[in-house]
């Protein structure tokens, strides 16, 4: 590039002290003016290149915090200049890890890596569990497009779709990818139920960074509503993520001590035939961590897996027959809802004493449910709820705000 200047200031004097007759003059100026702008925009582009700082990373002479404690799927590590987000497990069974390497100085370009510019201004979202944390964090502005936007609970995203400020990109599994692009986002947070095919790599080739967030797949409450911090880094609103998750932390915990003050331990039931098949959490999933954090005997608590157990009904009525309490009734809010159902539903003790709580108590204006949007973020919440529900001499003036009783 510096030999390409070198030539072109040789031309530039010749053209400026010959001298001819007729139009050829005119045309030597429009030459010396056309290599004089030609000239600018090279060192123009010489100087931009030059301000940004090539850095490469080293790693060996750079002391690191990291600010994950219950989560397993990430991990955010603070460096001196820079920000490592790692996503550990992007989906089930996934084999490698996503690195990326948050900077906030724009001048700064890491050598070799997958970079992603803070704090994030454009961002495209894919689960409605992303959403409360991008507003809690004072972000909402910063969501351009949603798949199926008909699931949203929140209000004030809803108002945002309403006044075409969020873009519906249609399905989630298959997105219409041109109005992705032309939104032309900094990112695209994801989630997937396995490798990421075509359609991600197509959006990654239009230069716009995918990052997978696998807060589904974490088998404790607290470690769900760390992912705040994932946000956090995306926003570099650390201390802002920390300090919002410390508070949850400590609400949680001090929940978890009041439901051990309770003597007895109710047994407990959970959710509902699906096409002929009871679909109930598993041993290891975060909501029976939730009933053994609220002081319970879950009747599958020592089930293996993180998710949803697939069962025949007459294997769940031999085990819950007698249950205290039947709590995650699906969608039903109603004894009559329940029971135009199934109406083998009556045969359970729990059916009969009226102990039957559905986390629908509270709906967006499109029918969402609130708690599967809101309650990864708020498992304190969801504890209280519980304990309400099956102590509630330990709450006696707290009143639930997911969970509801079938009347």
């Amino acid at each position: 590039m510096t030999a390409i200047i070198r030539n072109y200031c040789k031309l530039v004097p010749r053209f400026s002290i010959k001298k001819k007759t007729s139009q050829k003059p005119m045309k030597n100026r429009n030459l010396y003016q056309f290599y004089l702008i030609f000239l600018g925009l090279i060192l123009s582009v010489i100087s931009c290149d030059q301000a940004k700082e090539k850095v490469k990373i080293n790693e060996n002479n750079n002391e690191f915090i990291t600010s994950v404690k219950y989560a397993k799927g990430f991990d955010v590590q603070l460096y001196k200049g820079y920000t490592k987000l790692i996503i550990k497990s992007p989906y089930p069974d996934a084999k490698q890890y996503q690195e990326f390497i948050l900077v906030s100085d724009r001048k700064v370009d890491f050598e070799g890596s997958n970079k992603i510019y803070v704090p994030v201004k454009k961002m495209v979202a894919t689960s409605t569990t992303h959403i409360p944390m991008i507003e809690i964090l004072d972000e909402t502005n910063s969501l351009i497009g949603f798949p199926t936007t008909d699931y949203i609970s929140s209000k004030k995203t809803v108002a945002r779709v309403r006044n075409g400020e969020v873009k519906d990109l249609g399905n989630e599994q298959d997105f219409n990818t041109e109005v992705l692009i032309s939104l032309q986002p900094d990112i695209m947070v994801a989630f997937s139920m396995g490798k990421s095919g075509k359609l991600y790599q197509n959006i990654e080739k239009n230069g716009i960074p995918v990052v997978f967030n696998g807060d589904w797949l974490e088998d404790s409450p607290l470690g769900r509503a760390e992912w705040i911090k994932f946000f956090g880094a995306l926003f570099n609103k650390n201390e802002e993520a920390d300090s919002i998750f410390k508070a949850i932390e400590q609400d949680y915990l001090e929940a978890k001590k009041i439901a051990l003050q309770a003597k007895i331990k109710p047994t407990i039931m959970s959710g509902v035939l699906f096409k002929d098949k009871w679909n109930l959490p598993a041993g290891e999933s975060f909501t029976a961590q939730l009933y053994k954090d609220a002081n319970t005997d879950y009747l599958w608590k020592t089930s293996s897996g993180q998710g949803s157990l697939i069962l025949s009904f007459e294997s769940v009525f031999e085990k819950a027959k007698k249950a205290d309490y039947w709590i995650g009734s699906g969608y039903y809010t109603t004894l009559e809802e329940l029971e135009s159902a199934n109406m083998h539903y009556q045969e359970f003790e729990t059916y009969k004493t009226k102990q039957i709580y559905s986390f629908s108590k509270r709906r967006s204006e499109n029918g969402g449910v609130e708690y599967f949007e809101f309650g990864p973020l708020r498992p304190h919440i969801v504890l209280k709820d519980l304990i309400k529900v099956v102590h509630p001499e330990l709450l006696p003036t707290y009143e639930p705000y997911f969970l509801q009783r079938l009347e």
